[in-house]
């Protein structure tokens, strides 16, 4: 038996053997999850599930619910009234009839992909529920215990902090903190991982030391707790990792196997493949195990630096660029204050961890905790009002990734080489300016109107209304900022909104508050009390506004403004803009009508357009077959909202483009016209 666990050390202690495997199965995970799609076990025909009430959520009178039967699917149920979760608790068994959908892919480049997010959480399905009936209450002991934690967290949770640290949930928490975080570089310390997992264990061990010196044993009882912990967690790849992890150290420690901590993270990931080869595109995983990874590889380099404070910003650089470039890619922007924000909050966050804990068993906790959040939320929010730190860097490839790795890793080796990666951040921030490729983007936001044009070598780039629906999410956070940021962009020249109506400037007011605008042009006519709000807000942050001007110049570009006269109602008095870029034909109709097309057509001689922004949505008080047998389109574009109540595009629309290649935002999501070597591209991100 000796000789076998001898010879076990040994392969254990190999040097290259857990790289190689690691290797293998990176290798084999990308592959296996590029390659084989896997397929539910339901048909999009199916329209009963039964099964168990796994999580909920209620929120703007809709209960999402993600019900465990052959697979995992989300329902969702709207709701009038807040009897439902009294009527429902996890592990609950229910059946319920609705319609199954596929959930969509991103209808903007470079923007969160629902779809893709849900498959790699093996969810095929989303449910519109029509009825719930419930078949049979819990019986599973770990969700009563989750049930009690809910019941409890409810009444003592007002910030949604205890949520975060006890159930990995951060949707109680106020959005604008959460972008603050964001913005701020340090959301990564809310997802539960190494650091609580460290901090819950050496917790627990310190107290089992005071009552048992059996060192197995110890480990074993916190293996348990911290396995319950991932439970009623519902398993988040990053604590996956922190578990597995803690359990090998524990192992190498109680039987002295000596294995490297190096070799430890690697078998780490070894596991998780096999476990889950989609987890490797959790961007939670990412962010915990790169650090891990980052921090053990120079853990000689960090004991050597006896400063305090030299050490700890030490600590928080090798965490800031290690995940460099996942950051760049999911949030195109990074934030240089985050390196000392690292320094002051990893130590509060800590405390606020621990009177977490403490708050849950004890609630006479609560005040102090709520102290420490009111602080940290105070250095947070002040943080994110500086904006000189703040670079946005556009998406990007594959290969450029390897080149930041190789920049990061030399740094890494010695701490003086950062100049190779600072000297690479600045030439990926002014790439854009290289750039000679013209972009117009009609944008899918719904049933509304959003036109980004970018100039080439980043010279200008203009905005043609937000877009806005009310009830809605708001597309400029979730949708336009992020695209605008993933372009490298970093302002906005001019803000041009067609006319008044809320589904073409409703969410204008959100741009100017989160994102750099230097200059508003609004349509001729009076302004209406949305334009009025709006330009109180102009006014507010000193941004210059125009209204009913003719044309405006930018370098060698033009747009012109040809409807110029005062209608009594919003649509007449849409801004027209006519611009020739690189010689291709453009014109944006905003809402503009027959009335106006006609207006138009006697003042201007506009033959062979190549791209229409078709009028009003498709809607049938625009785009005459006078005015297209006039202009004759190339390209038609109809940015329109799916299943839309007004029934848009119309019929006789279509039919009036019928000699023209005609997109549509329902369909086939953002429309993107690049030109380049005077050449013209269209690229779809549909649905």
């Amino acid at each position: 038996m000796k000789h076998y666990t001898k010879k076990l050390k040994t392969v254990l202690q190999s040097k290259y053997i857990f790289k190689l495997l690691a290797l293998i199965f990176l290798i084999y995970a990308i592959l296996i999850t590029n390659i084989i799609t896997t397929k539910s076990k339901y048909s999009i025909k199916t329209n009963t599930i039964t099964g168990i009430i796994t999580r909920y959520k209620e929120k703007n009178n809709t209960l999402t619910i993600y019900i465990k039967g052959k697979e995992t699917i989300i329902g969702k149920y709207y709701i009038n009234n807040n009897l439902i979760n009294r009527k429902y608790k996890l592990g609950d068994k229910i059946k319920v009839i609705g319609e199954l959908t596929i959930p969509e892919n991103n209808t903007a480049p470079n923007t969160f992909n629902y779809k893709k997010y849900l498959y790699n959480n093996n969810i095929h399905y989303i449910m519109k529920i029509k009825t719930i009936k419930k078949i049979k209450n819990n019986t599973s002991i770990l969700y009563y215990i989750k049930n009690k934690i809910i019941n409890k967290l409810n009444k003592i949770d007002k910030k949604g902090y205890i949520y975060i640290f006890i159930l990995g949930d951060k949707s109680i928490i106020d959005e604008e903190t959460i972008k603050n975080y964001q913005l701020n570089g340090i959301s990564h310390l809310f997802s539960i991982s190494g650091m609580h997992i460290s901090i819950l264990a050496g917790i627990v061990l310190y107290l089992l030391k005071k009552i048992s010196y059996n060192t197995k044993l110890n480990y074993l009882i916190i293996i348990l707790i911290l396995l319950f912990y991932t439970i009623i967690t519902d398993f988040p790849p990053s604590l996956i990792r922190a578990l597995i992890t803690y359990i090998l150290l524990a192992i190498n420690k109680s039987y002295n196997l000596k294995i490297k901590s190096i070799d430890i993270l690697l078998i780490v990931l070894i596991i998780i493949v096999i476990i889950n080869p989609k987890y490797i595109y959790n961007i939670g995983f990412q962010y915990s195990y790169i650090i891990s990874f980052s921090i053990v590889i120079c853990k000689n380099k960090i004991k050597n630096i006896k400063n305090k404070i030299l050490n700890s910003l030490y600590i928080s650089l090798i965490c800031f660029i290690s995940v460099l470039p996942i950051t760049i890619n999911n949030f195109y922007q990074i934030n240089i204050i985050g390196l000392l924000l690292n320094i002051i909050l990893i130590p509060l966050i800590t405390i606020v961890y621990i009177l977490v804990l403490l708050s849950f068993i004890a609630t006479i906790f609560i005040p102090i905790l709520n102290i420490i959040i009111t602080l940290l939320e105070y250095i947070n929010n002040i943080a994110s009002t500086i904006t000189f730190t703040q670079i946005i860097l556009s998406k990007i490839n594959i290969y450029v990734i390897i080149i930041y790795y190789i920049c990061i890793i030399i740094t890494m080796y010695k701490i003086k080489y950062i100049s190779i990666l600072i000297t690479l951040i600045i030439i990926h921030t002014n790439y854009i300016y290289l750039d000679n490729t013209i972009n117009i983007t009609i944008i899918d936001v719904k049933q509304g109107d959003s036109i980004l044009i970018k100039l080439n070598n980043n010279k200008s780039n203009i905005l043609i209304d937000t877009g806005g629906l009310r009830n809605s999410n708001n597309i400029v956070k979730s949708k336009t900022i992020p695209y605008l940021k993933s372009m490298g962009i970093k302002q906005i020249n001019y803000l041009i909104t067609s006319h008044g109506d809320y589904d073409h400037m409703g969410w204008s007011i959100n741009l100017v508050n989160n994102f750099k605008v230097e200059k508003v042009i609004f349509n001729c006519g009076e302004y209406n009390d949305l334009e009025k709000e709006l330009i109180k807000v102009l006014d507010n942050k000193k941004i210059k506004y125009y209204s009913c001007i003719k044309e405006l110049n930018i370098d060698k570009n033009k747009l012109s403004f040809l409807q110029t006269k005062k209608y009594d109602n919003e649509n007449d008095n849409s801004n027209v803009i006519y611009t020739e870029l690189d010689g291709y034909k453009f014109i944006f109709m905003g809402d503009a009508s027959i009335t106006t097309e006609k207006e138009i057509l006697n003042k201007y001689n506009l033959p062979d357009i190549d791209v229409l922004k078709v009028g009003h949505h498709g809607s049938r008080t625009s785009s005459s077959i006078e005015f297209i047998d006039e202009i004759n389109p190339k390209y038609g574009v109809i940015s329109v909202g799916k299943n839309n109540r007004y029934g848009h595009p119309n019929k006789e629309v279509l039919e009036n483009l019928k000699d023209s290649k005609v997109y549509r935002t329902d369909e086939d999501g953002s429309i993107m016209f690049k030109i380049k070597n005077n050449k013209l591209q269209v690229e779809t991100c549909s649905p």
